[in-house]
């Protein structure tokens, strides 16, 4: 069966030694992947690549981004336009930034309703509303009228996800989504990302720094180190048994060792799973 995803990129800057080197990562349809790195590992690198956005970064990818039965890195741009956006979703880490200050919130969701579709206005409405009730926001017209200055920080993350949910992408980048949100309101955030994923059945690649709050929602961890992966696997062997030192670094250097239920996924098929730490 091919893979919902297949990459394996090096990838390069300007003047720069190579940031990704023969980066080697599968993922399957439904999945939720998650990809731990520390900064400047290549983690973003990646998420700009399989978006096809890291020339706009002076970059350029080599070997192959295989999604879905299409080779991305030969796609024409009009092409990978018509994928961003419908079956791509990007969800970044600073959502106040990432929203435009001078447009409210129901015309920045309807204009990237009609960026992907030629459907009616009606149609693009009633997505909105669907995808803003996902995200458990309000869809009455006082709250589209908001800017994002009259949101919180954990709304404005909300809203991004809603917008990049619209059109029910088979996969959903989030790129260090929690990043800048407190402790509860990053809990509430994962919480939604696993009901978005049991619900729609998107495919979640989840960037982060943050070993714990990936332990709680992935299905699969891919540990990247210094431009490669080093090491992937079901959350609870990259936690109880991992085999790289590197991985080893990463768990012996949490606060706190995780004891979680949770229930892990192969091949479509969900079954009882738990990771215990001492």
């Amino acid at each position: 069966m091919e893979p919902f995803l297949s990459i394996s990129l090096t990838v390069h800057y300007r003047n720069r030694p190579a940031v990704l080197k023969n980066a080697f990562l599968q993922m399957r349809q439904g999945e939720v992947l998650g990809l731990i790195g520390q900064s400047g590992s290549g983690k973003s690198t990646l998420a700009l690549s399989i978006l096809r956005l890291l020339e706009l970064k002076g970059g350029k990818a080599e070997g192959s981004i295989f999604f879905q039965g299409r080779e991305l890195l030969n796609l024409k741009e009009r092409e990978m336009r018509e994928l961003r956006g419908r079956e791509l979703g990007l969800v970044l880490q600073s959502p106040l930034s990432s929203l435009n200050p001078a447009l409210r919130i129901g015309t920045q969701l309807l204009e990237a309703w009609k960026a992907h579709t030629s459907g009616p206005r009606e149609e693009g409405l009633r997505r909105i509303e669907n995808a803003l009730a996902s995200v458990s926001l309000p869809h009455d017209a006082e709250f589209l009228r908001r800017l994002p200055s009259q949101l919180s920080v954990g709304q404005a993350q909300r809203v991004l996800i809603a917008m990049a949910i619209t059109h029910r992408p088979a996969l959903l980048i989030a790129d260090e989504p929690t990043s800048a949100l407190d402790v509860i309101t990053q809990s509430e955030v994962l919480a939604l990302f696993r009901k978005l994923n049991q619900e729609l059945g998107t495919g979640i690649l989840y960037i982060s720094h943050d070993l714990l709050s990936v332990s709680s929602i992935c299905d699969r961890i891919a540990i990247l180190n210094e431009g490669e992966i080093v090491e992937c696997g079901p959350t609870g062997q990259i936690f109880n048994h991992p085999t790289h030192a590197y991985t080893r670094r990463l768990i012996e250097a949490l606060p706190e060792k995780p004891t979680l239920l949770r229930t892990e996924r192969t091949q479509g098929v969900i079954s009882p799973g738990v990771l215990t730490i001492q």
